[in-house]
């Protein structure tokens, strides 16, 4: 390979929320796709990953995303949040602040009673804080097996779990666990798959925890997507997107056609957010001639 395009979003993250704002802002050039004349439709509410453009600054991709007619930016943290403000878009998933950085561990989750008095602490605080900034959504992970079967991590994601939600409750905010894959990405995540995911829901019971349902993830880990959404739709508050497989662009040489997707998703009655979470392979303009062009995709 020419380059290494498995990014890993935690390395990411980390990075931009320490130094994007010392970044260099890239000059970019003029959408290749002229918006100014074909708006998007709206019916698919979608926003944009920031760790999948890392090299440029909120900012500058907050500008960018309002010319695309996205509604927000998603996977931002406190630190960023005045940004998105400024520019009249939503932190459509929101992540721990850097002072409460268990909210972003993968690794370390729910699913171990370790980690449970550190991440009620730290979750209690950032609820209130999403809360406070006028979001809804806030991600949590269910972290590594380390040889834990799936049942015990169920059970130990649902005592855990059961300590923030009546917060999460009080405040108007929906915790949202997301699936990712175990296969390539994230070796021994534990929610990696819907039944597993649906599983602790279905425990939990309550209205402010559903699944982040990435469609590449599951995709990789299941397949079966169109009918997993409409089989469990009620169940998944969010969807992330991406080519299968690499995690590129949703073109022609991956396998998914997502404005099916898009369609399927609409007629659930979804509301909520679809984010762009794909690492452009073509870096024309920073990466965001292929987001213009995925934007439009699902534009359904």
């Amino acid at each position: 390979m020419k380059q290494k395009q498995n990014i890993n979003r935690r390395n990411a993250i980390k990075t931009m929320a320490l130094g994007s704002s010392a970044l260099a802002i890239p000059k970019l050039n003029p959408m290749t796709t002229d918006f100014s004349n074909t708006p998007l439709k709206g019916n698919i509410k979608q926003s944009v990953c920031q760790w999948c453009y890392g090299n440029i600054p909120l900012e500058t991709l907050a500008q960018e995303a309002k010319k695309l007619g996205l509604v927000g930016i998603d996977l931002i943290g406190a630190e960023g949040w005045d940004v998105l403000k400024k520019y009249d878009l939503t932190s459509t998933m929101c992540y721990g602040d850097l002072e409460g950085k268990s909210t972003r561990s993968l690794t370390d989750g729910w699913n171990d009673k370790r980690f449970h008095k550190d991440l009620i602490k730290h979750y209690t605080r950032h609820i209130k804080l999403v809360a406070d900034a006028g979001w809804t959504n806030l991600i949590c992970f269910s972290g590594s097996r380390r040889g834990m079967n799936d049942a015990q991590g169920l059970e130990n994601c649902v005592e855990g779990l059961r300590q923030i939600l009546p917060i999460a409750e009080d405040h108007g905010v929906i915790l949202h666990m997301e699936l990712l894959n175990s296969k390539v990405d994230h070796a021994d995540y534990m929610c990696d798959n819907s039944n597993w995911g649906v599983a602790l829901c279905k425990a939990l019971d309550s209205d402010h925890f559903k699944l982040l349902y990435d469609i590449y993830h599951m995709q990789v880990m299941e397949g079966d997507v169109i009918h997993t959404i409409r089989e469990n739709h009620k169940y998944y508050g969010h969807y992330h997107t991406a080519g299968v497989p690499g995690r590129n662009e949703l073109d022609e040489k991956q396998e998914l056609f997502y404005p099916a997707i898009m369609k399927a998703i609409l007629e659930t009655g979804y509301k909520g957010f679809v984010a762009q979470e794909f690492i452009p392979k073509d870096r024309t303009n920073e990466g965001l001639n292929s987001l213009a062009t995925a934007v439009k995709l699902c534009d359904v």
